[in-house]
């Protein structure tokens, strides 16, 4: 590629990063378009001044003469009210404008956010969520207006200024625009300079929110582990970095000042050079050179400041290309134009074949096989990392198998829409994720629309009745952020009641009882056997004494189906793997029931 494509593509990233940003604007573009329209009577009053200074210095200064321009201070007044006015109402109207589109592009966000495949949060950070999904909307619209605000008025600003510079003096005018060239020559290579070091101090501020997020969530292991040193020097070395990156924006921006500042000093000492030579010549009026002059520092006032609005154009321009980035990432969880409906559930499922890899080329699913009728209960077992979760990931969609297929009375899942086979699922896991509000609340996500006598049964069915009663605000009380109000065992209940409403005929049980006691077990088994009635359960526990009772038993090794049968058929395999699992578990519990004993 030549470089002058290249630099026409560069150039183009202005006029492509507003665009990008049309379909927002594009609903509340009147107001949007009145909001920059003001901005053009607001940049040109700025000529006012300078040109009243020349009728005011010719017949005042110089013919000391005070009844010709007595109006004059009063247009000087009245023209810098209105600016005044339609500066406050520019602001006004930009301020609601990019707050709408601030609301609509964070709504847009929120919604791709919703839509990322679970593989997407395993490799993101929350502070990385936290600031592409919501900062970067910020500083894309706010940004985006107060650029091409201050663009549009500097340009008006400018042209107003530069028509008093030539009613002057067209010779003076030449020299100025020269030197206005030179010196804002420099800013075609600010982008070049700080783009990469921007994108570091993004990088870290995400990282700061990951660390609060961190703290907020991991106070208890922070105080029980005594980690406050190590988090307060891991806090402090991102802080350090951020530091770091923000000077060297400075050390590479910050000399763009000085040099405008000596560029424009000899472009006024020349001007005054020359316009003195020009007012002795009688060539212009000493009016002529006090409205130019005055015009001129007008212009070149702004170029002062110009590093600080370069960086932050630059931010603006990338949070517009990482909003969009977002935006236009691919879906990894394609779904068909026609999906096929989930009927009743008559033969079962089946996985055919089915290679798993989080990782190209680390297969953790090795060619599994496997057939589960309908209403049968599967229990899934195998030494910790063998695949069994990542099997019952792969049935609601969670990922897509790398190579295989799983059918649903032999249709592929894939063929369904996401919504259809999410809907016939429900999932109760090791750890329930409960959302702050009330029990009742969190228990309607599985049904939205169920009756309270619904409610009540859920209640009953994951025998939450008697705790909730026992409660002032019974099923309204409010549980916390994550439900840190209640106890492991409560919480599993009120997953398992959400799980009752939802009543999916597919229930997947993913370690539901393994972090329990063995009292707070026993009630949550009562209520995961409810639940379980008249469904096709997939059952994953590391306590094998819970799964005796399933219809089939399959054994998961390093990602391969090494034993498929009941408890009986794999107890009576010699040096089985089962066997082998289920001796060890027997014996440290005899162990244990000695000990105690």
């Amino acid at each position: 590629m030549s470089k002058n494509i290249k630099e026409k593509i560069r150039q183009s990233q202005f006029v492509v990063n507003y665009g990008r940003m049309w379909p927002f604007v594009k609903p509340i573009w009147p107001i949007a378009l009145l909001s920059l329209l003001i901005c053009v009577p607001v940049g040109a009053l700025d000529a006012a001044i300078a040109l009243f200074l020349k009728p005011y210095t010719d017949i005042v200064v110089v013919g000391k003469n005070m009844e010709a321009p007595w109006y004059i201070p009063l247009l000087i007044v009245g023209f810098t009210t209105v600016q005044g006015l339609l500066n406050f109402g520019g602001v006004y109207l930009n301020s609601w404008v990019g707050g709408k589109l601030t609301m609509s592009l964070r709504e847009r966000l929120y919604d791709k956010l919703l839509q990322m495949e679970p593989g997407f949060f395993d490799k993101t950070s929350s502070g990385e969520v936290m600031y592409r999904f919501n900062n970067d909307a910020e500083k894309a619209c706010a940004g985006l207006l107060g650029n091409l605000k201050s663009f549009i008025s500097r340009i008006c600003s400018s042209v107003a200024l530069i028509g008093v510079l030539l009613y002057n003096s067209w010779q003076l005018s030449i020299l100025a625009i020269v030197i206005l060239v030179v010196a804002v020559a420099p800013l075609t290579r600010v982008k070049k300079l700080i783009k990469s070091l921007v994108s570091k101090d993004t990088a870290g501020m995400a990282k700061v929110n990951t660390i609060y997020n961190e703290t907020f969530s991991g106070n208890r292991t922070i105080a029980a582990y005594n980690l406050q040193n190590n988090q307060k020097a891991q806090f402090n070395r991102i802080q350090e970095n951020l530091f770091d990156f923000r000077i060297a924006i400075t050390r590479r921006t910050a000399w763009l000042s000085p040099f405008m500042h000596f560029v424009v000093s000899i472009g006024l000492g020349l001007a005054i050079a020359f316009g003195s030579w020009l007012i002795v010549e009688g060539k212009i009026t000493p009016g002529n050179f006090v409205s130019f002059l005055t015009a001129l520092l007008m212009l070149y006032t702004p170029l002062k400041n110009i590093s600080n609005v370069a960086i932050s154009v630059q931010q603006s321009f990338l949070a517009i290309e990482r909003a969009f980035e977002m935006l236009e990432r691919p879906v990894y969880l394609p779904e068909k134009k026609e999906p096929k409906e989930i009927g009743k559930i008559k033969r079962g499922i089946s996985f055919t074949n089915v290679t798993f890899a989080y990782k190209k080329g680390v297969n953790v699913l090795k060619g599994i096989d496997l057939d589960v009728k309908a209403g049968e209960m599967l229990a899934l077992v195998g030494n910790s990392g063998g695949g069994k979760s990542t099997i019952v990931s792969l049935l609601p969609r969670f990922y897509d198998v790398t190579s295989g297929s799983i059918s649903i009375d032999g249709v592929d899942i894939r063929d369904f829409s996401l919504y259809d086979l999410r809907q016939h699922i429900a999932m109760v896991f090791q750890d329930n994720f409960l959302f702050e509000g009330t029990i009742k609340e969190n228990i309607l996500l599985g049904k939205p629309d169920a009756t309270d006598e619904e409610v009540a049964l859920a209640l009953e069915r994951a025998c939450l009745t008697e705790f909730v009663a026992s409660l002032k605000d019974g099923v309204n009380t409010s549980i916390g952020e994550r439900g840190m109000l209640l106890s492991g065992g409560q919480k599993q209940r009120v997953a398992i009641a959400r799980a009752f409403l939802k009543d999916a005929p597919i229930v997947i049980l993913d370690e539901a009882t393994s972090a329990l006691d063995n009292k707070s077990e026993g009630i949550v088994q009562q209520a995961i056997d409810n639940l379980m009635k008249d469904k096709t359960v997939f059952v994953i526990a590391h306590r094998l004494s819970t799964v005796k009772n399933a219809n089939r038993i399959a054994v998961i090794n390093e990602g391969e189906l090494v034993e498929l049968g009941t408890h009986e058929e794999l107890m009576a395999i010699s040096n089985g793997k089962y066997r082998t699992l289920y001796n060890m578990q027997f014996k440290d519990s005899v162990t244990e029931s000695e000990n105690v004993a």
